[in-house]
């Protein structure tokens, strides 16, 4: 999978930019691209237009932060956009990947997760949006077809951009998976930009844009998200409709890693989510392995 580069983002993000949304006279004449010309968006950023076709075309290295904030000014970009741009600027132009050891939860996001108990469904996602440790309402909630001690081995731990995109069970349980989706690959690519030398995430963006049609759509349009809070309008195989809030938590001591916490955002599914509580509980094994337990505080 070839990694995005600051030019391919950048020519995204000017098609999507009119004249008259910056309230450009274009006097009638005919225009062959759909967005901003490059030398419209070079003058507005205060640039020369040499130089910004250089940017485009991933040939005049790196980027001032000063240049890099007036592209994304001129180019209305919000928070995750910007610094998805700041990202892309200051990256290698051929970056080497590499293979990480897999991820390992820190033992005060589990004891934080165990502390929760099941009062709320809870996760711990990776970098990557795998499953590091999830509580029994939560595996209950999210995925009650797989087994409960999956996220203890990193091969067979879920992926939640997988299950997303290539699992027929999870796109069914979303009501609203269109939304949710989009949410997802803009996350994907926000991290892709903090992480361009993760070959892990690299291959599991080039399995998704292989294998699901929609995510291969949705990864050209380019859009950027950061995934912090939101709505689930999930449809559960066991208790039915459910409405939740989800809100992340993230970890000073690991800051790739985010626990996810979902609230009941109406009577209902505050219902719907005690009966799921009540529900027979899968096994419950053994939170961390030995190897976890000799944990010394560093992660992956």
């Amino acid at each position: 999978m070839e990694l995005e580069s600051l030019g391919v983002f950048l020519k995204t993000r000017r098609d999507r930019i009119t004249p008259a949304d910056l309230e450009l006279r274009t006097y009638g004449a005919t225009r062959r691209v759909p967005g901003l010309r490059r030398e419209e968006l070079a003058q507005l950023a205060g640039v020369s237009a040499g130089y910004y076709t250089r940017l485009e075309q991933d040939q005049a290295g790196t980027a001032s932060p000063q240049v890099i904030d007036a592209l994304a000014r001129v180019l209305r970009l919000d928070a995750a956009e910007t610094a998805h741009l700041h990202n892309l600027a200051g990256r290698p132009t051929t970056p080497r990947l590499t293979r990480d050891e897999p991820e390992r939860a820190h033992p005060r996001v589990l004891a934080l997760l165990d502390a929760l108990g099941d009062t709320m469904p809870a996760l711990v996602l990776g970098r990557r949006g795998d499953v590091l440790a999830w509580n029994h309402s939560g595996h209950a909630l999210f995925a009650e077809h797989l087994d409960f001690a999956a996220p203890a081995d990193p091969v067979e731990r879920p992926s939640i951009p997988r299950q997303f995109f290539l699992d027929p069970l999870t796109r069914d349980l979303h009501r609203n998976w269109d939304e949710l989706a989009r949410i997802h690959v803009g996350y994907l690519r926000l991290t892709a930009g903090r992480y361009p030398t993760d070959a892990r995430l690299a291959e599991l963006i080039g399995e998704l844009s292989m294998r699901s049609t929609e995510f291969a759509t949705l990864w050209a349009e380019g859009e950027v998200a950061d995934c912090t809070v939101g709505t689930m309008r999930l449809q559960h195989p066991t208790v039915g409709s459910v409405d939740v809030d989800y809100q992340v938590w993230l970890q000073p001591d690991s800051p790739d890693h985010r626990l996810e916490v979902y609230t009941a955002r109406n009577e209902a599914s505050a219902d719907a989510l005690h009966l799921l509580r009540g529900a027979p509980a899968a096994r419950r094994p053994t939170r961390q392995t030995p190897e976890d337990q000799a944990f010394t505080g560093e992660h992956s």
